[in-house]
């Protein structure tokens, strides 16, 4: 009976022992703090997005994105749901986001936590990784023991939201083994902008498209409710285009988000509507103008940037003017200065380098019988459900190949 040895009991560091017990392993999972599964119960603010029908490549990125869709050829979404309503977790479908019927992130932790014990996995928290030797066989030493392993899998997470135990460390492991490793970055993550607007901007929650542009260029956009805060830009859209705009702060590029407060209008028909409200309420001061149509005190800053006086009569602006608010509430821009902190963000871009590994297998070309899975590879999702789908599909894979077992590939 093959030893295999999982270092981290997050999502795929418990997904890799039910596979790798199932395909035959005798299998110890190492977790350094004191909690098994901390991430998966705060995950979709409690509810547990557990993965997403639509599977489109571009829901997946890292320098090497083709990577996910191979592995994901072996254990896909269909899989997944199958996998978790054996354990007992019925779902629900939002849109084509996936939860459990109960909303409860708890309940996914509890059934992995119950089939790992069901298959006889050793769980042993508290315990943090001092060496790794890897000969023909790995050592695996803690504080207080050394675990002897036929296979390893390693599934530490990336840097992102450390205070559930993503400390990092398993950079350092990997690289000690002789991987290399991609620069990890904050992603699904706030950006903090120039300008002390914001300030006075905070608390505005307003629907918007938001264009990332790196220097003349737009580069990814979402739509979506942003919400305006005091040192920069947020909500779901800021955090889908959010690892693009960290690596291109990373190489030094110019950075900017354009919102556009009216993604229904063309440019064109948002001429013709303000033209036209300009004419029923002729009478109303500038600081009126958007009475009903944008909250808060942005009104007060499109005024502003646009370099019209809240006092100006309606009837008396110009058609230079009504073209500059056309513009500005199309493409506001934000020049963005950085991103929020690994503790803010909700993953990390960057990673063990998959050119080093197999997609079929999750196991190193580097150190035979090493495999790696999760966050911990230079492979990140979108927001929706698909980093955890990675963990469940990368997690699967390793803990079925590291223990002797074979996934076949399905187009």
């Amino acid at each position: 009976m093959k030893k295999v040895v999982i270092v981290g009991a997050g999502a795929s560091g418990l997904m890799a022992g039910i596979a790798a017990a199932r395909t035959g392993a005798q299998v110890t999972i190492l977790e350094h703090t004191p909690q098994i599964g901390k991430k998966i119960r705060l995950t979709g603010n409690g509810r547990c997005n557990l993965t997403n029908i639509d599977q489109s490549p571009g829901n997946y990125r890292g320098s090497h994105p083709e990577f996910a869709q191979e592995a994901i050829k072996r254990f896909s979404v269909p899989d997944t749901i199958k996998f978790f309503g054996e354990l007992g977790i019925y779902t629900k479908n939002r849109n084509g986001y996936l939860y459990p019927h109960s909303d409860q992130a708890a309940d996914v932790a509890e059934v992995l936590r119950a089939e790992n014990e069901h298959q006889h996995v050793k769980i042993s928290c508290n315990s943090a990784i001092r060496s790794i030797s890897a000969d023909k066989h790995f050592l695996i030493e803690t504080e207080s023991w050394t675990y002897p392993a036929d296979a390893l899998i390693l599934c530490t997470g990336s840097k992102a939201a450390p205070k559930t135990g993503s400390d990092g460390s398993g950079y350092q492991l990997a690289e000690q083994l002789g991987h290399r490793i991609v620069k990890p970055l904050p992603a699904l993550v706030q950006l903090k902008a120039a300008g002390k607007e914001f300030q006075k901007l905070a608390g505005i929650r307003a629907e918007a498209k938001a264009t990332l542009r790196v220097g003349d260029y737009a580069v990814q956009s979402d739509q979506g409710e942003v919400q305006l805060t005091g040192y920069g830009i947020s909500g779901i859209p800021v955090f889908q285009i959010s690892r693009f705009a960290a690596e291109a702060l990373e190489q030094q590029k110019k950075v900017q988000v354009w919102l556009d407060f009216f993604p229904e209008f063309t440019a064109d028909n948002l001429l013709t509507f303000f033209q036209q409200r300009i004419s029923h309420i002729s009478y109303k001061r500038m600081g009126q103008f958007f009475t009903g149509m944008l909250p808060g005190k942005l009104p007060e800053a499109v005024l502003h940037k646009a370099g019209l006086e809240a006092a100006l009569p309606v009837g008396q602006l110009a058609p230079e003017g009504v073209m500059k608010l056309v513009l500005l509430l199309k493409a506001y821009p934000v020049d963005i200065t950085g991103t929020n902190s690994f503790d803010q963000a909700q993953t990390c871009a960057g990673g063990v380098d998959t050119q080093e590994v197999d997609p079929g297998t999750m196991e190193s070309r580097i150190v035979p019988g090493l495999y790696l899975a999760g966050e911990l590879l230079d492979i990140d999702g979108a927001c929706g459900g698909y980093n955890l789908q990675w963990a469940w599909t990368s997690g699967y894979i390793a803990g079925t190949s590291a223990a002797g077992g074979r996934l076949p590939r399905k187009e």
